[in-house]
């Protein structure tokens, strides 16, 4: 089982900066992506940032240019530094990762793989 625990939410003003954490922990023999989304409508889930183990980055429109993902890869954590947020900006963020448990003796190599979620950071923007 792998869990996502996430900080960092807050409120803050329009124009105002906050960053996000969120640290993947359990039985992880490696992750492929981390990033962040928040909902949108019909119950789904939509991108604000992605970052692979590679370094590519992706991001939502919507942000592009406010936002800044970044990953520790020895800490398996996600790092997202939100500025010039604005009350558009207003949600739940939810950390996501994707990447394969542990297998075989000490984790020596990639078993199945895993998709998991935070619990959820509130972001709230408002003057």
């Amino acid at each position: 089982q792998v869990q996502l625990v996430e900080s960092g939410g807050g409120s803050v003003q329009p124009g105002g900066s906050l960053r996000l954490s969120c640290a993947a922990s359990g039985n992880i023999f490696s992750i492929a992506a981390m990033g962040w989304y928040r909902p949108a409508p019909g119950d789904s889930r939509e991108l604000v940032a992605l970052v692979t183990s590679g370094g590519t980055t992706e991001y939502g429109d919507h942000v592009k240019g406010r936002f800044t993902i970044s990953r520790d890869n020895t800490k398996n954590t996600v790092y997202l530094q939100m500025n010039d947020l604005n009350p558009e900006d207003t949600a739940v963020y939810y950390c996501g990762a994707r990447g394969w448990y542990c297998s075989g003796f000490r984790c020596s190599a990639p078993g199945s793989s895993f998709a998991s979620w935070g619990q959820g950071s509130q972001v709230t923007v408002s003057s």
